[in-house]
């Protein structure tokens, strides 16, 4: 069975270069048309409703997750399939984890990074195995991949850290990666509790 829904970690604001919003809606595109579910964070600000909006333009499926103290923040997107509220940020990561068969990390800022070394290190711990993917426009994501190495080099993580998680240039490259997957059998309701 392929994958059919895919959790997209990205920013609420736009950043500073074109790139982030161009790659952000090739890829709302993409999943669209490919018929995945976007799984996100429920806002319809920056890169967030970009990705959010381009799905939905392309005639597909949109789950928002938002905890209710970001409901006016982030300017909830009302306009998506389905919206949950949550209480808190770890029921947001909960919910978003229990939905998706694939994670997909685009430009962003400290909440970006926040869900990434969540979900990183959920896998670290054999609390899933599902894919993760760093996509890298226009080399943002390499103060991260820094930080990666530098606590495998200062002997606070394993050289097989780098196997959690998979970086890729680009929208095209991802999707073809996402084309090719097959989805673990109790992976979805695998909810982790840490």
């Amino acid at each position: 069975m392929q994958i059919s829904s895919v959790a997209v970690f990205c920013g609420s604001r736009f950043g500073s270069r074109p790139e982030y919003a161009a790659q952000s809606r090739a890829l709302g595109t993409a999943l669209g048309q490919a018929g995945l579910r976007l799984v996100y964070g429920g806002g319809h600000v920056g890169l967030m409703g970009t990705v959010a909006d381009a799905v939905l333009a392309a005639g597909g499926a949109v789950t928002g997750v938002i905890p209710a103290f970001l409901h006016s923040r982030e300017i909830m997107h009302e306009g998506v399939t389905d919206l949950t509220v949550t209480d808190s940020m770890h029921d947001r990561k909960a919910r978003m984890f229990a939905q998706s068969d694939a994670f997909v990390v685009m430009p962003g800022g400290l909440g970006t990074f926040d869900e990434t070394i969540e979900i990183i290190t959920w896998r670290q711990l054999r609390q899933h195995d599902k894919p993760i993917y760093i996509v890298n426009v226009a080399g943002w994501a390499d103060p991260l991949l820094a930080m990666v190495d530098g606590c495998i080099a200062d002997g606070f993580a394993s050289p097989s850290a780098r196997n959690l998680f998979e970086v890729v240039p680009d929208v095209a490259t991802l999707m073809t990666a996402l084309a090719t997957l097959p989805v673990q059998a109790d992976a979805r309701d695998r909810v982790a509790t840490l």
